[in-house]
């Protein structure tokens, strides 16, 4: 009796026609966490305590949108001369981030078998390419 109740319930729901991704966490890994800024201190040779310090007094902004990705580098990293360029630093920053193809390949089966329209939740910009939905 109470199934047939909750089957009813079921039909009258509307339908979901849309998904709200976000990428980091979710389509793919967190690509700036502290273990890829303590990757990133190890390999440009950086003071972490001083990376982290400088990261946390930024990232907020830059989440925001307050802050360019480079405006961002430029306080954490940049601050000082360095005997690496910023696109190298960048290049290595975005390496970070790996896909989580199960879960790409979950969304791509959603959207064909049920129409699903994909939009991709962003704060930033970082001037990376992430999947569109033409590529999910």
């Amino acid at each position: 009796m109470m199934r047939s109740k909750e089957e009813k319930t079921m039909k009258k729901a509307t339908a979901i026609t849309c998904l709200f991704l976000d990428i980091g966490g979710v389509l793919l890994t967190d690509g700036w966490d502290h273990h890829a800024r303590k990757r990133a201190a190890t390999h440009f040779k950086l003071d972490l305590a001083e990376m982290e310090d400088r990261h946390h007094l930024t990232f907020d902004t830059y989440e925001e949108g307050k802050l360019t990705l480079e405006e961002y580098l430029g306080r954490v990293v940049f601050y000082q001369q360095r005997p690496f360029t910023p696109a190298q630093f960048r290049k290595f920053m975005f390496a970070q981030s790996k896909p989580y193809p199960k879960m790409i390949e979950l969304v791509r089966r959603l959207k064909a078998r049920y129409g699903l329209k994909i939009v991709v939740v962003q704060q930033r910009s970082t001037g990376t390419e992430f999947p569109s939905d033409s590529q999910v």
